[in-house]
């Protein structure tokens, strides 16, 4: 049972809340195979990823392209950014 109080009301009584949580799940004792890591396939990703242009032209003549645009990043872009940026929450307080 947790009992919630406020700041304005600390000497007054306190409402009683009772949380109903849902039991955890149990794990199998033997391993799942989701819990397994196969490298079967990581030569074939490899040789895929070895096969790919290290510099690709066309990412490079976008990102030239909106260097030299003055408007980008829009105004309404960067207002977007900074909230998210300042509605985050600050990890490095994170005590759990």
């Amino acid at each position: 049972m947790i009992h919630l109080t406020s700041s304005s009301d600390r000497a007054g009584g306190a409402d009683a809340v009772s949380l109903n949580l849902p039991k955890a799940a149990e794990r199998p004792a033997t391993p799942d195979l989701a819990d397994s890591v196969s490298t079967a396939n990581a030569d074939d990703l490899r040789s895929a990823l070895a096969s790919q242009p290290e510099i690709r032209p066309d990412v490079v003549a976008r990102g030239k392209a909106l260097a030299a645009d003055p408007n980008y990043p829009s105004a309404d872009l960067l207002k977007r950014m900074a909230g998210a940026i300042l509605g985050a929450p600050d990890l490095s307080e994170d005590e759990s």
